[in-house]
């Protein structure tokens, strides 16, 4: 055979039908590589809101918990910024807030906790934080949407008590809602993911 011919055929490219199946190929790898991507973009958007929402819960409940522990006294009723009302002595000690009394020889030294569910002006539902003397409060956490009293008095056995017995364990119920999408407006026909943390916390010391 002529070096010539031998040179031509050596040289020659692909055929339309090799043209095809490798741009075929090459658009199902592209195709492959972006729904991968993302898919990773997805699950990491999840991962993050649900990472973050236990990290706020995280971050605003040790300080209340560290708070109880170490009270001398603590009362369940409701309040607000300027004020508070402990639950009578034979109700059913449950309420949205929380006063905490830090010193038995000082009944000025305290913290209240409260549920704040106003309107827009106030920036919606809030869990706040205040103490003895301040004229601003705290916010512990957001989005709060809770059908039931945040802060309870319970027995051993988690049964609301209907008095203030010195044994009881306090415990906080907070649910709450967190956006499952940032990017969509806020309101009807959106997603949330919706969350519920429950806890039981009582004091080192009792009187």
């Amino acid at each position: 055979m002529p070096i010539a011919v031998a040179s031509r055929r050596q040289a020659q490219a692909f055929t339309l039908a090799e043209m095809m199946i490798t741009a075929t190929l090459f658009m199902i790898l592209v195709a492959g590589i972006i729904y991968a991507h993302l898919f990773g973009l997805h699950m990491y958007q999840l991962t993050s809101i649900k990472l973050a929402a236990s990290d706020d819960a995280r971050k605003g409940f040790i300080k209340l918990t560290d708070e109880i522990r170490s009270a001398w006294k603590v009362q369940v009723g409701s309040g607000n910024l300027n004020t508070f009302t402990e639950v009578a002595a034979n109700a059913y000690q449950q309420g949205n807030a929380l006063q905490i009394y830090m010193d038995a020889s000082n009944t000025n030294n305290w913290v209240r906790y409260w549920y704040q569910t106003n309107s827009a002006a106030t920036d919606y539902t809030k869990l706040l934080r205040t103490v003895n003397g301040a004229s601003y409060s705290l916010v512990i956490a957001h989005s709060i949407t809770n059908l039931v009293p945040l802060f309870t008095a319970e027995d051993s056995n988690g049964n609301v008590i209907n008095s203030n017995v010195n044994n009881r364990v306090i415990g906080m119920t907070m649910q709450f809602y967190q956006l499952e999408y940032p990017v969509v407006n806020i309101g009807t026909g959106n997603y949330y993911d919706f969350y519920q943390l429950h806890t039981r916390i009582t004091r080192r010391t009792l009187y």
